[in-house]
């Protein structure tokens, strides 16, 4: 008997939720998606530290010796979104998602100028517009920045995507795709009912995206549904049909395990039924986005989770940049710290003086006390400050 994962394959595009090169060569989807999550958990593997460093010398050499880490960081960023992107399109054969940096969520403008930026550089490695798809959070800034860029020819994946309003928008805004996560919804709605569990057909996740489906096949909308974020498999089986599913490595080894009958829950030519149509602008977006609490939340919650996950990974790459460049170019870099954050110059930072995230502050203040030294922040970064 078939395993899952082929029956699924043959009526939905299976997609790989991982920054994990070689668990997307063993389950070869048609194509993978990132995020600063993902890449953050990669960067952790040996095997790819060689892929972090290129980024890193790539970086300096194209802003120059004398510029700051953090301006080679930044630089950097970019380049480990798009060399890790260019090593998955080299095993997949359709596309690859790339996220703009959850930082600007609420900049139109300045999303659009990063996404520019990502696709120069899939574009200056050969690679056509056609294989990548340009991650944006559901804002409603992030959802017009993806109109425009959508004009341009370069395609834009909607995440962090919640409720109905977002996906309506998104839709006349002629995304090309659409993220909604069913497992945090999911999430959600076991934390404010007290539930443990919920059916498959009754997973709210698994409602959502249902509901956003079939109103999209019935009034002819092109913006593809990628369901994403899963819990569990049965919420995968329930949404069998969809245009394309994103999952983990772990559930599709699942998957693949596993004998017996998928049967299609969703069809784009026989949806089921779904609300009247409605338009949105700017004031009933956010009338209608702010009723949904749970969207409202896990909007919320899903960009500062991504913020710290790339401040994480910033962090990680000063700290490499110094091992590669040695001790005084790190040395120079916590002085950068010190006079962006020891406001009242006393050579200490505190926890309300610090600009970065909570979660940086906290791994650096590695003996609670509230306060940064020069120290701490050295032996925070680490073994390698300490020497300089």
């Amino acid at each position: 008997m078939a395993n899952l994962l082929d029956q699924l394959a043959a009526m939905t595009v299976v997609v790989a939720d991982t920054g994990d090169i070689d668990a997307i060569r063993q389950f070869t989807p048609r194509d993978a998606t990132t995020n600063p999550s993902l890449i953050l958990a990669a960067a952790q593997i040996p095997t790819y530290q060689e892929l972090i460093d290129r980024s890193l010398r790539e970086s300096r050499a194209a802003i120059g010796a004398g510029a700051a880490a953090d301006a080679v960081v930044s630089e950097a960023l970019d380049e480990i979104c798009v060399i890790f992107g260019k090593e998955i399109l080299k095993i997949v054969p359709g596309r690859v998602s790339t996220e703009v940096d959850a930082r600007l969520s609420f900049d139109t403008e300045a999303t659009i100028t990063k996404a520019r930026k990502l696709i120069g550089l899939y574009n200056e490695a050969g690679i056509s517009n056609e294989r990548v798809l340009i991650k944006i959070a559901s804002t409603w800034e992030g959802i017009q920045a993806a109109e425009v860029l959508e004009k341009e020819g370069i395609h834009c994946n909607l995440t962090l995507l919640f409720g109905f309003a977002q996906a309506v928008a998104a839709a006349e805004a002629g995304a090309t795709l659409i993220s909604p996560f069913v497992g945090r919804i999911l999430d959600w709605h076991k934390k404010n009912s007290g539930r443990d569990s919920y059916p498959g057909p009754e997973d709210p996740g698994v409602i959502s995206v249902t509901s956003i489906f079939n109103y999209y096949k019935t009034y002819g909308y092109k913006t593809e549904v990628m369901g994403a974020s899963f819990r569990n498999m049965e919420e995968i089986i329930e949404l069998a049909g969809c245009d394309l599913l994103t999952i983990s490595p772990g559930l599709l080894d699942q998957l693949r395990k596993t004998p017996g009958v998928l049967e299609r829950r969703l069809n784009a030519f026989d949806p089921g039924p779904c609300v009247d149509q409605i338009t949105l602008d700017e004031p009933s977006f956010r009338e209608l986005l702010a009723s949904d609490p749970m969207a409202s939340e896990k909007l919320e919650e899903g960009i500062s989770g991504f913020t710290k996950a790339i401040e994480t990974l910033e962090a990680q790459l000063a700290h490499r940049l110094a091992e590669l460049e040695g001790g005084a170019a790190f040395g120079h870099a916590v002085h950068e710290i010190f006079l962006l954050n020891d406001l009242d110059g006393d050579g200490c930072i505190t926890r309300e003086e610090w600009l970065g995230s909570d979660a940086v502050f906290d791994a650096l203040d590695t003996d609670s006390d509230g306060r940064l030294a020069p120290d701490d922040v050295r032996s925070g970064l680490g073994p390698l400050l300490i020497r300089a």
